[in-house]
């Protein structure tokens, strides 16, 4: 699997944040004027939008496809009771279905996506696989690692991958074994496994980075040629104290790795603020100096954002987001689909 240069595409500027920072000065090194109304950010995103594409690289035929790196989808209410049923006490509460999710992909112009096996189905993929076999152009799917004591689910995670077609693995620590760690003998089989078959580990730090920064840098140690992604920022938000400042030291020093890559997803997960999430732009700024844009991948967390900012609202914030670092239309293309498109190669291409 080819991955992208190590170089970002434009000189990012350095990150500010300076350790210890008191709640107070957080605030203040990251105060921006009061967030736009959704009318205001359409009016003015849509100008940089436009700025941008007159600055691209090429013609527009080669115009480079936007893509969510992170979403999820489920059983309708309906597909559950006719074969697609939620594993138990993880019932969806919100709709999640695929029509619904190509309507908001549609009008928010989304040209493709990664499917992240949800909870919500547990390590039953049939509903998921059924979705990448409809839409094999407009999906490719990362499956749910399944870290089961009896090895089971190394089985199952190469079949998953050589015959269903999944193109990565999502790593949940919060479902491995209690007092199992994801270094442990399975889930060391398991990273190893994605790697040999060259699919990237998604790890869900949910709990925050500082739980499991010493697994994931063994793991990236001990097997580097398997590709890591880094969801939702590793879960850090703009710091306000010692213990945040170091969690986000230590993601940031993960960029060591070369086969480490993040996603700047689910944007209403790591802001402290309201919609366009403003408070996000210098924690973007300091992932873009470690990693280079190369190395970072939007995704929405649909359908997750939908009652937060709405789907097309979340691509909008990245926009919005980047223009408060004056990131260049370059680095915004990758951002927004070049990276997850050279990451994941031969996606997104119509047969």
């Amino acid at each position: 699997m080819m991955r992208a240069s190590s170089s970002s595409s434009a000189a990012a500027a350095p990150c500010r944040f300076l350790p210890p920072l008191t709640a107070i000065a957080s605030r203040a090194l990251l105060s921006f004027p009061t967030p736009l109304t959704r009318r205001r950010l359409l009016l003015s995103t849509t100008a940089a939008a436009m700025a941008a594409a007159s600055q691209s690289d090429g013609s527009a035929s080669s115009a480079c496809k936007v893509v969510d790196s992170h979403l999820h989808v489920w059983a309708s209410p309906q597909q559950a009771k006719e074969g697609y049923p939620y594993f138990p006490g993880q019932e969806a509460t919100l709709r999640g279905d695929a029509d619904f999710l190509l309507e908001c992909m549609d009008e928010a112009g989304v040209d493709g996506a990664l499917i992240v096996q949800p909870i919500n189905h547990m390590f039953d993929h049939s509903l998921v696989t059924s979705v990448l076999k409809k839409y094999p152009s407009k999906f490719i799917g990362c499956c749910l690692a399944n870290p089961a004591d009896d090895g089971s689910g190394i089985k199952q995670l190469e079949h998953l991958i050589v015959q269903e077609k999944y193109r990565a693995v999502r790593f949940n620590p919060n479902l491995w074994p209690s007092g199992q760690k994801m270094t442990n003998e399975v889930g060391r089989s398991l990273f190893s496994k994605a790697g040999e078959l060259g699919a990237p580990v998604g790890i869900m730090a949910m709990k925050g980075i500082g739980l499991y920064i010493q697994e994931i840098e063994e793991l990236c140690r001990d097997y580097p040629e398997t590709t890591v992604i880094l969801d939702h920022m590793a879960f850090c938000k703009p710091p306000t104290n010692d213990e945040e400042e170091k969690a986000l030291s230590s993601f940031l020093n993960l960029s060591r790795f070369p086969q480490v890559y993040v996603k700047y997803s689910a944007l209403f997960r790591i802001s402290r603020e309201a919609y366009p999430y403003e408070d996000t732009a210098q924690l973007l700024s300091c992932v873009i100096s470690k990693y280079g844009a190369n190395r970072i991948m939007w995704g929405s967390d649909f359908p997750f954002v939908v009652p937060e900012c709405g789907y097309k609202g979340a691509k909008e914030a990245v926009s919005h987001v980047a223009g408060k670092i004056s990131l260049s239309p370059s680095d915004l293309k990758w951002i927004l689909g070049k990276t997850v498109s050279q990451l994941f190669q031969g996606a997104w291409v119509a047969p």
